[in-house]
């Protein structure tokens, strides 16, 4: 190997800013132990909620004092392997979703945690983990059923655009929320049944005029006005997955003073759910095969954002791009 060294992103310091809290390093290539392997990360996936709120010292089950590295899911290929190490040979393709493994040039773990796929492109950081966490999120904690109607907010978005389609393939009625023309279009060719521009319309007022019965199912990672428009239109029965807020992500949690929600929620006898795909780690393997079949198959598109986000200095931009909502499809740093 000729490149001796490397860089990688890591937090200096916590701050309300993300720029301010980042740093580039540049450190020596590390060699793997036994059981490990050298992965060389060719893309990696951007999710700009995590990184904030990580970088703030806001993620409760994550207790991490700076310095620390940053990025969570990359593909690459590895380079080298420890002893004992059988599954791998050099230049297999590689997935990874290891919290410090993504903002990097190469990482090295434990070969039991790199799933082997058979390329590395950025398609496959759709699929793992934000695939993973529509599934999981719609099936196991929303309890998606068929013949029902669902409603995914930023459904344009990495999460959104698979949730929209394995809704579909369950057989729902899906309904999704998006800001642009583009994003729109997107949606009607997943198959969306009713894409609602909130630039042009108003959530509220489509969903009371076109859905009086209400929603069966909200798999929400907006938060602020989009949390109380789903809550007010949840059905009988109801299930409000909370998925994220990334609304609130880049600033302090706004302090609402307004009645509480359980008369709401009590009358229909419907249910708010928060999800974290860390607390579901049981379902994952199973999750991610399911997923990679679905795509080998054609039953899944996978949109990744066009925008060209080069190299490891290209990470803050890419943080902003996407909680400034711009992004159509899932925003991938490529190495």
């Amino acid at each position: 190997m000729a490149t001796k060294r490397y860089r990688k992103l890591v937090a200096r310091q916590c701050s309300h800013d993300f720029p301010s809290a980042i740093d580039i390093v540049e450190e020596d290539i590390p060699q793997p132990e036994t059981h490990q392997v050298l992965i060389r990360n060719r893309f990696a996936g951007v999710n700009a909620g995590f990184d904030t709120l990580l970088c703030r010292g806001e993620v409760p089950y994550v207790n991490l004092q700076p310095p620390f590295d940053l990025g969570v899911e990359a593909v690459g290929e590895v380079v080298a392997m420890g002893a004992g190490v059988t599954r791998f040979t050099v230049g297999d393709a590689v997935a990874t979703t290891v919290r410090g493994g993504g903002y990097r040039e190469y990482q090295v773990i434990d070969a039991a945690l790199a799933i082997q796929i058979p390329e590395a492109i950025p398609e496959i950081l759709t699929l793992m983990p934000t695939g993973i966490s529509a599934l999981v999120g719609l099936e196991r904690v929303g309890e998606m059923g068929s013949g029902e109607t669902i409603l995914i907010t930023a459904a344009a978005g990495g999460i959104g655009h698979i949730a929209v389609q394995l809704a579909k393939l369950a057989g729902n009625h899906v309904i999704g929320t998006c800001g642009s023309e583009a994003k729109g279009q997107l949606l009607e060719g997943l198959g969306c049944d009713r894409t609602i521009n909130y630039h042009q319309e108003s959530v509220h007022d489509v969903l009371a005029k076109e859905y009086p019965e209400g929603i069966d199912l909200v798999f929400d990672c907006v938060g602020k006005q989009m949390f109380d428009t789903g809550i007010d239109h949840l059905a009988v029965g109801g299930r409000f997955v909370i998925v994220g807020f990334i609304s609130e992500y880049g600033q302090a949690l706004e302090v609402v003073s307004r009645p509480r929600i359980y008369e709401k929620l009590f009358w229909k006898a419907a249910s708010v759910r928060g999800f974290l795909l860390p607390h579901y780690a049981e379902a994952v393997p199973a999750a991610c095969d399911r997923l990679l079949a679905l795509f080998q198959q054609g039953a899944i598109k996978v949109a990744v954002d066009p925008t060209d986000f080069h190299g490891i200095e290209a990470i803050p931009t890419a943080v902003n791009y996407l909680l400034s909502g711009q992004n159509c499809g899932k925003v991938v740093v490529r190495f």
